[in-house]
């Protein structure tokens, strides 16, 4: 009889259930959570080991030890987020294990007490979630959370958009004698190093234990993941801490329905006004030669040009995925659908929102008129014009630009701008109706988030530097007037009711079913409980709670050709 048996799930995510194999005398060291290389079918793969097994001499070896995997604390929330957003287990196992071999692990210093000059500056508030002003700085928040946290047993795990963010944050932390650990530094987060920063994937950190954790700006959407399966960090990390009793802050500009769960929310401000100075300039009242900066805007940016700011003005434009608006040449109303409200495009010659509630001729509803206009978008053609407008030399910014390239004074880009300039005077949106009519639920908070990225690179209206212009056809848009008040009350109840209405998080729950097989897939579907819409190019699927959802998923066979499920 062997003296050993494991049980092992293989990186195989087509055969998502754990199998047996026997431990050779010389891995007596093999623990649960790591990574082994085994004979699965004849063939050499890699898996976990997630438990013991009754041995038998029947079981094949495993193969070899291929060093620290996740603890084993971890498995229980790796095996929940297979089952809460329909994907294989090994992938999670897979997101939570180092990217190389790691046979050996540092001893992790402790989480030792701060000066008393550096907690001077930190900030104590209740867990739970917080609005917090865009040019307010989270450090003092961390900071705080550490001191609360730092005699419990853990890591505190700190979650921030994008690893630039992350890497100045952990610079700061350590500045002030915390021992910190990277998204890269598998190893240390693995040995319990007392805080962990770094973006979505930090959420998977293989922390032992979590003390406590911070979530910057958790309505941000790069925490959540599109690749199959889909999954947020957010809610990964709240499960962590639910698990092990541990107090969470979530910080947003805008706290959405999903983020507070319909509760209420605590407020935590800068000194004064902590969000910009928005001008806003409505095009329909504008001089057509103005050209694509209205007189008003240049204005604004030859006063910015005058500072000493090493990049004086950046000029965003959002892309709309799809078509081009289309704007009247006499009044500048843009062609939107009655029906939705959408923006409309030109359709086999005719006008029409993309669900085409409605097909028509070329004319504004407002004026009549039947000289209709692109409005032009693509930012290389607008830098040209920019340029030509300032007289000044431009630099182009977008994902695949040179992020090591220099920048001159005036910037035009895309939200890729976010990540290459950190300060300037003005933020220019050239044409905010890009977000504004954007086809999707989520277009209101998306401009206005776009708004308080913009303050963070001009400050706040209180220090005298912080302007943004808003070039809009929707002067009377409720987000504008929002963003001019600098106050969104009344967009957050909407946005509750809304989520109410419609049965959308944390009031209902929801998938998106797409690719080859979604047709065969949703045929074996028990939609009881379930409602069912049909789109071009995908199902859409809603259910009152994730429970109810995630079971029907999961109980219906997978066809032999590609599904791609996403649950929200």
């Amino acid at each position: 009889m062997a003296a050993r048996a494991v049980r092992i799930v293989t990186e195989v995510a087509a055969v998502d259930r754990a199998f047996d194999y026997s431990v050779p005398e010389t891995m007596g060291h093999l623990a649960v959570g790591d990574r082994v290389r085994i004979d699965f079918n004849h063939r050499s793969v890699r898996g976990w080991v997630v438990g013991d097994a009754v041995a038998d001499d029947s079981l094949k070896p495993v193969a070899k030890w291929l060093g620290y995997g996740p603890p084993a604390s971890m498995l229980g929330l790796l095996t929940w987020a297979g089952e809460r957003w329909c994907g294989p287990t090994s992938r999670f196992l897979a997101a939570a294990s180092p990217s190389s071999l790691v046979t050996a692990l540092p001893t992790a210093p402790p989480a030792n007490a701060l000066s008393e000059a550096v907690m001077h500056g930190a900030h104590v508030v209740e867990p739970g979630v917080l609005e917090v002003a865009p040019t307010t700085d989270p450090l003092a928040l961390i900071l705080g959370a550490y001191d609360v946290t730092r005699e419990r047993e853990g890591s505190l795990v700190v979650l921030v958009p994008t690893e630039a963010w992350a890497t100045r944050l952990r610079g700061r932390l350590e500045q002030r004698g915390c021992a910190v650990a990277g998204a890269a530094q598998w190893d240390r987060a693995r040995a319990g190093w007392p805080v962990v920063v770094g973006p979505r994937g930090t959420a998977l950190a293989p922390v032992a234990k979590v003390c406590g954790a911070v979530i910057v700006d958790a309505d941000d959407e790069a925490y959540r993941s599109e690749g199959s399966p889909t999954w947020d960090a957010v809610t990964m990390l709240r499960e962590r801490c639910r698990l092990d009793d541990a107090p969470l802050w979530c910080t947003s500009v805008l706290p959405s329905p999903a983020l507070t769960g319909g509760a209420s929310f605590a407020r935590v401000t800068s000194l004064g006004d902590g969000w910009p100075l928005v001008h806003v300039v409505d095009r329909r009242s504008s001089d057509p030669h103005d050209g694509v900066l209205a007189a008003e805007t240049m204005r604004l940016a030859h006063r910015a040009l005058a500072t000493d700011e090493p990049v004086a003005v950046a000029v965003v434009l959002q892309r709309l995925g799809s078509g081009r608006l289309w704007a009247c040449r006499r009044c500048g109303e843009l062609a939107r659908c009655a029906t939705c409200a959408q923006p409309e495009a030109d359709l086999d010659g005719q006008l029409a929102c993309a669900e085409r509630h409605e097909s028509r001729a070329h004319f504004c509803r407002s004026c009549g008129a039947t000289n209709l206009r692109r409005v032009r978008v693509g930012v290389t053609t607008l830098a040209r014009d920019v340029g030509a407008q300032l007289a000044r030399p431009v630099s182009e910014v977008t994902a695949a630009s040179d992020l090591n390239a220099p920048l001159e004074r005036v910037v035009v880009g895309t939200e890729a701008v976010w990540q290459r300039v950190r300060r300037c005077s003005l933020v220019i949106f050239v044409d905010f109706d890009q977000y504004l009519l954007a086809p999707r639920s989520s277009a209101r908070r998306a401009a206005i988030v776009a708004v308080a990225k913009a303050g963070r690179l001009v400050g706040s209206r209180v220090d005298d530097r912080g302007e943004v212009v808003v070039q809009t056809r929707r002067g009377d848009d409720q987000v504008v007037t929002s963003l001019v008040r600098g106050t969104f009350d009344e967009i957050i109840r909407d946005d509750l009711e809304t989520a109410r209405l419609l049965g959308l998080a944390p009031f209902g729950a929801g998938a998106t079913v797409s690719g080859d097989g979604s047709h065969e897939f949703m045929a074996a579907l028990d939609r009881r409980g379930l409602r069912v819409f049909e789109t071009p190019e995908q199902y859409v699927i809603r259910a009152n709670d994730v429970a109810t959802l995630t079971a029907a998923l999961r109980a219906t066979p997978r066809p032999p050709a590609k599904v791609r499920i996403a649950v929200e």
